[in-house]
């Protein structure tokens, strides 16, 4: 299939101008293919993974093994989502304050213009794609399912720019079950 600028426009969410392979802490959200509650489902505000969300959490938990400079924080696999921050460090450090994201010059946002032929290796993209690329894999495996898909196309993702912000995400990760009944990923929540 030929790239067609009328049918192909999506609109990147990503901060223009920054750098997502340099060092600090981001806030990501993968939603499961079509919203469906494939990982499990939530009872009196505890998640209870079934079989496919304990295969997420742990390629989530398996991730730094794949990217040496990753460390991960809080997360939460959820019925038909995940919430997580992943900190890149600095080659050297056992880790790294989570504001250190101030734009060095020549950074550029967009991780394949670096790289014509993909995703910069070690950036927030190259993360997402292989902790999605292998959750799939395994997931289909352990249900002979084979292409099957299991996550929605792209994610959502947030710069952490300070220490308020990450609390503020560490909070939110964990009480993510106690909420889901009031969470617009919930199926059954009606906003009316």
């Amino acid at each position: 299939m030929t790239y067609d600028p009328d049918k192909h426009h999506r609109r990147s969410i990503r901060l223009r101008g920054h750098d997502y392979a340099q060092p600090g802490a981001y806030f990501v959200t993968v939603c499961a293919y079509q919203r469906e509650c494939l990982l499990g489902h939530v009872v009196n505000g505890e998640m209870l993974l079934n079989e496919a969300g304990g295969v997420v959490r742990r390629c989530w938990e398996n991730v730094p093994d794949h990217f040496p400079l990753v460390q991960l924080d809080a997360f939460v696999v959820m019925p038909n989502h995940v919430h997580g921050i992943i900190v890149i460090r600095c080659r050297g450090e056992a880790s790294v304050p989570p504001h250190v994201f101030e734009e060095q010059p020549g950074s550029d946002a967009s991780p394949l213009r670096q790289r014509p032929n993909g995703t910069r290796p070690g950036s927030l993209p190259a993360i997402v794609q292989n902790f999605k690329s292998i959750s799939t894999r395994k997931t289909n495996a352990a249900h002979d399912t084979p292409y099957t898909p299991i996550w929605q196309r792209g994610y959502y993702e947030h710069i952490i720019r300070n220490e308020a912000e990450l609390a503020g995400f560490r909070e939110y990760i964990v009480g993510n079950p106690a909420r889901w009944e009031e969470d617009e990923n919930n199926p059954a929540f009606s906003k009316g």
